[in-house]
């Protein structure tokens, strides 16, 4: 590692990171010895096609899953040293999640919903600016109402404020737009932009979409659990050809 690559602030990193599924004739390798950082204040896009091992790398890298060697670091902290009471807390207190499915509770209100990883824990939490990044996803005039009450486009970005409301170390998102129409998910991947260039935050995008990795910073191409290629400021038909060229 050279002495650049040492002076950044990884809010993650793997370190030949394997994981294997099964044993003897039915063993998988969903990952093979990965080791990649991601840079703090950038937007990573993943790719690769099904079985690629790209949602295994995001549920190893945040504490969902566990690798079969080698290590998951997110900032200092090497996950394959906490317990599993130790992981929920790391993953309450410094990932923020968002997946597909919205995963709202439907008796909580957008504010409610948004505070819920607090509540869960210590309680702490930083009310001005969680009224910031509400307001930042537009939902002002909406603090009040209920999951049932919102368009699908308004539950994703109650969603993607109650990731950023603990002002996490990393966020994951596995499709998080992979549920919505296309300019209602551009305008949830704009936002996720703005949250990376205003409020200095790191996100990581599991995707198979071309126009959406092309909001990102980089874009890393899995298969058969390696990395294969990387690629800073992607375009839709950059990425296309990249992934076309790796079909070859």
């Amino acid at each position: 590692m050279t002495v650049t690559e040492e002076a950044v602030r990884w809010a993650a990193r793997a370190d030949r990171a394997s994981k294997i599924y099964g044993s003897g004739d039915t063993e998988v390798h969903a990952l093979r010895e990965v080791s990649v950082g991601f840079e703090a204040g950038r937007f990573t896009a993943i790719m690769g096609p099904s079985g690629s091992g790209k949602s295994t790398l995001m549920h190893c890298m945040a504490g969902l899953d566990r690798l079969t060697s080698g290590s998951a670091f997110i900032g200092g902290t090497d996950l394959g040293t906490l317990n599993d009471k130790q992981l929920t807390k790391m993953r309450r207190e410094q990932v923020g999640f968002i997946f597909q499915s919205f995963n709202l509770v439907p008796t909580l209100n957008v504010r409610e919903n948004v505070t819920l990883p607090s509540d869960l824990g210590d309680g702490k939490i930083d009310m001005g600016w969680v009224d910031e990044v509400i307001q930042t996803v537009g939902l002002g005039d909406r603090i009040s109402h209920r999951p049932n009450e919102l368009s699908g486009g308004q539950q994703q970005r109650v969603a993607v404020a109650r990731a950023l409301a603990t002002r996490p170390e990393i966020v994951f998102g596995d499709e998080p737009t992979g549920n919505l129409d296309s300019k209602t998910s551009a305008e949830i991947l704009e936002f996720m932009r703005r949250a990376v260039k205003d409020l200095g935050q790191t996100i990581v995008m599991v995707t198979h979409d071309p126009v959406t990795a092309s909001y990102s910073d980089r874009v890393l191409f899995l298969a058969d659990g390696q990395i294969v290629k990387q690629m800073d400021d992607p375009t839709p038909d950059s990425v296309l050809d990249t992934i076309k060229s790796l079909g070859d």
